[in-house]
This record gives C-alpha cells, sequence and structure tokens, in this order.
C-alpha cells in the first residue's frame, strides 16, 4: 500500500536521510520496547513528541510572533526541500501548504519491518511533533493525504489560528 521511493539519489541527500531515518528507528526501538513492557504508547508518546515540536518551534520562532512565512524560510530550506523532495505550494504570513513527496521516517519503518498499519500509528505519532511546531507559531496543522497511509504525498498544511 505504501509507495515511498525517492527520486533525487545524490550522496549527500542519501546521508541527510540516512541520520533522519536513525533518527526514526530510535522512536520505533524506544516505542516497541515501551509496548513489549505493556506500556499502553498512546498514553505517553504522542505528547512526548509534541513537546519535542513545541521546543524546537520555539527556537525558531523567537519573537513569538513569527509568520507562517518565517517558519518557512527557517525550516523548509533548500536543502530540507530536497531530502523530502518537498513542493512549497503556498508560503504566506498566516498559511503554509507543502507536499513532501517523500519520507525518510517511513522508510526507516519500512526496513524495520513493520506493516502498513504500525506505519500508519507511527506516523501519527510522529505528526505530534509537526503540530507542536504549529503551536509555537500560534497555527495548527492540517494533514491532507500522508505516505504513511498510501498517499502519494504527504499534504502539510499549516494554518494561523484566528
Amino acid at each position: 500500500m505504501i509507495h515511498n521511493e525517492p527520486r533525487i539519489k545524490n550522496p549527500i541527500i542519501r546521508a541527510v536521510r540516512e541520520q533522519l531515518e536513525h533518527r526514526a528507528l530510535w522512536m520505533y526501538l524506544l516505542l516497541d520496547e515501551a509496548r513489549k513492557k505493556g506500556y499502553p504508547t498512546e498514553d505517553f508518546a504522542p505528547e512526548a513528541i509534541r513537546r519535542c515540536g513545541l521546543y524546537q518551534g520555539g527556537s525558531l520562532n523567537e519573537s513569538g510572533g513569527g509568520s507562517l512565512r518565517d517558519l518557512r524560510k527557517k525550516l523548509f530550506i533548500k536543502p530540507a526541500q530536497w531530502v523530502f523532495e518537498m513542493n512549497v505550494l503556498r508560503s504566506e504570513d498566516d498559511a503554509l501548504d507543502i507536499d513532501f513527496h517523500y519520507c525518510p521516517l517511513v522508510k526507516a519503518w519500512q526496513k524495520q519491518g513493520c506493516s502498513d498499519e504500525e506505519i500508519a500509528q507511527l506516523c501519527d505519532t510522529a505528526m505530534c511533533g509537526d503540530a507542536g511546531i504549529a503551536e509555537s507559531f500560534g497555527a495548527r496543522l492540517d494533514l491532507g493525504t500522508v505516505i504513511a497511509k498510501g498517499g502519494n504525498c504527504c499534504q502539510i498544511r499549516f494554518r494561523k489560528n484566528n
């Protein structure tokens, strides 16, 4: 069901992707060990990862009043666009629309042999970090299709709260 193959094969981009895969591997292994010990991961993982997003977002939005255009300029720069094969569709003060056509996190989970259902759950948890970043900018994260659930891309939409 999940199609997640990169088009960009540059060795430097590949090396950066491997670093992101390693981070996703940590997440998977931590949650897998928690599950093995009987800890319901949904009770702690989403909030912990949201806190990570809040921390990252706070660093990106030091003034506290940043626009979503500022978020794009600070986080979704050209190298990140190449790594995730992003298309920035809209970048305004109150709206940021990006389509991601490749996900190194999904690739890491695929390499571990995770089922499509597990990958979808891991993605939902990982996206809590992006929701935390949005929150740091006084915005919300709206998702359209996602690669982890069989979409041909991840439709990431940030919207300022009114």
